[in-house]
């Protein structure tokens, strides 16, 4: 099951598990507001003390951003939420906890030099999933257009004059009497 699943509105009601992602925290009393992320979208659970463990609040309290978790709930309709469900907690497990620093904040005006060397991490923000969803989509309309033409995809050789990516054993080939070495792609 996805976030994407419950947002179409067919778990109204139904008890869910998520395997994703925390992407906010906020607390009002004795209820936490958790957004949680998988592949496919993003969803509130609503933590409430008097609903769970007293095991499960104190580890909802010690998630930090990026957290990954299982957490299980049932879904509620509510048009105050993000896309108009929420699901409302009653078990969660902590898989992994994130490092504290959590190096991409929002509030923060980031280089593109900085956001670079953390690429791993800025494409889990919406705007960068939203470029690489329409990058998918783009390709994926190219690929079935030429294979309903009948093209069939071919990956050719990539010759380069110079070992790449720090490897020291490379295919070698001569290359009108200079050395040439096929790139580190699916070709080799």
């Amino acid at each position: 099951m996805s976030i994407s699943d419950i947002l179409e509105g067919r778990f109204t009601e139904k008890e869910v598990e998520i395997k994703g992602w925390l992407v906010t925290k906020r607390s009002s009393g004795g209820v936490q507001f958790l957004i949680i992320r998988d592949g496919t979208d993003a969803i509130q659970f609503t933590v409430h003390k008097d609903d769970v463990t007293d095991k499960v609040f104190e580890d909802t309290d010690k998630l930090t951003q990026e957290s990954s978790i299982i957490i299980k709930g049932v879904v509620k309709e509510d048009k105050r939420a993000p896309g108009g469900f929420e699901v409302r907690a009653k078990d969660l497990q902590i898989v992994q906890l994130a490092d504290q620093e959590y190096p991409i904040a929002k509030k923060k005006d980031h280089g593109t030099d900085f956001l670079m060397s953390y690429r791993q991490l800025w494409i889990r923000s919406p705007r960068q999933i939203a470029i690489l969803r329409v990058r998918a989509e783009i390709i994926k309309s190219c690929r079935d257009f030429l294979d309903e033409e009948g093209f069939t995809l071919t990956d050719s050789p990539i010759l380069t004059p110079a070992a790449a990516e720090g490897v020291s054993t490379l295919f070698e080939v001569p290359y009108f009497g200079e050395k040439a070495f096929l790139a580190q792609t699916g070709q080799l």
